[in-house]
C-alpha cells in the first residue's frame, strides 16, 4: 500500500522531474537475487539501474559515487547490514531514498529500518508489478509497505508499549547506544550529538559498566531491547 503523506500526516510535495528516469542502485549479497531484480526491472521505461552492490559498505560507497534516486537494499548483508547502511546513507546523503528488501515480515524489523530512515519495506516474494509500484511511489515522495507487512506493522504499533530500561541508562547514554547500534564511529556519534569524542568514549564505558558488555553485538541487542532501533 502506498502512502504519499509524511509521518505527521501532511501531504508531501514531489520534486522529481517526470521526464527523467528513476535511478536505482541495487544492494544484495546474493548474485541470483540481484539478477532476478534486474530482470524484473530492466526495460521498464521510468527506471534505470545504475549499479549493483554486494554489501552495505559497498552500497555506501556506490551511493556516494553514483548519486541514485533510490537504493533498493537487502536488510541482511555482510560488512554493514541494511539497517546500519540505511542510517548512514540517510545521514550522509539525505536526497537518496532507501527501499528495503527482505524475506522477513517481522514488524520489529520494519520499525527498525523506518526509524533508520527507510521509506519502504518490500518482501522479496512480491510481484514485479508491486515492486515497480513501490519504487515509483517512493520516487514521488511517498512510502510503501508490502501488502503483508502493512497490517502487521499497524497491529504492532497499537500493541507496543514503551520499553523499560533495566540498565538505568541516562538519555545521553541512550543516544550514544543508538549511534553504536547503527554502526557509527565515536567521531560520527560525537558530531551528531555535538559533543567531544572523549565524552562519547566516556559514555560508552558507562554503558558497558551498566549493561555488562561492550562488544558490538551485545550493544546492538540492548538497543533493540530498548526500542532504540
Amino acid at each position: 500500500m502506498a502512502n504519499k503523506t509524511d509521518r505527521d500526516g501532511t501531504l508531501m510535495m514531489t520534486h522529481r522531474d517526470p521526464n527523467r528516469p528513476v535511478r536505482l542502485l541495487l544492494a544484495d549479497d546474493h548474485e541470483l537475487v540481484r539478477a532476478g531484480i534486474r530482470a524484473r526491472l530492466e526495460g521498464v521505461a521510468p527506471l534505470e539501474i545504475v549499479g549493483e552492490a554486494t554489501d552495505g559498505r559497498q552500497a555506501l560507497q556506490m551511493a556516494q559515487d553514483m548519486k541514485p534516486d533510490i537504493l533498493l537494499m537487502d536488510i541482511s548483508m555482510p560488512e554493514m547490514n541494511g539497517l546500519q547502511a540505511t542510517a548512514e546513507i540517510r545521514r550522509r546523503f539525505p536526497q537518496i531514498n532507501v527501499l528495503i528488501l527482505s524475506i522477513y515480515d517481522n514488524p520489529e524489523y520494519v520499525r527498525g529500518v523506518m526509524q533508520a530512515g527507510a521509506r519502504g519495506y518490500l518482501l522479496k516474494d512480491i510481484s514485479a508489478k508491486e515492486m515497480i509500484n513501490a519504487i515509483l511511489a517512493v520516487a514521488n515522495g511517498g512510502y510503501y509497505f508490502s501488502s503483508r507487512v502493512g497490517p502487521r506493522l499497524m497491529e504492532g504499533q497499537q500493541q507496543a508499549t514503551p520499553a523499560t530500561d533495566p540498565y538505568g541508562l541516562t538519555e545521553r547514554e541512550r543516544e550514544v547506544l543508538q549511534g553504536v547500534a547503527r554502526g557509527q564511529t565515536n567521531k560520527e556519534i560525537a558530531q551528531a550529538l555535538g559533543i567531544s569524542v572523549r565524552t562519547v568514549e566516556s559514555h560508552r564505558l558507562n554503558i558497558r559498566d551498566k549493561a555488562g558488555s561492550g562488544n558490538a553485538a551485545h550493544l546492538y541487542r540492548i538497543a533493540q531491547e530498548l526500542q532504540l532501533i
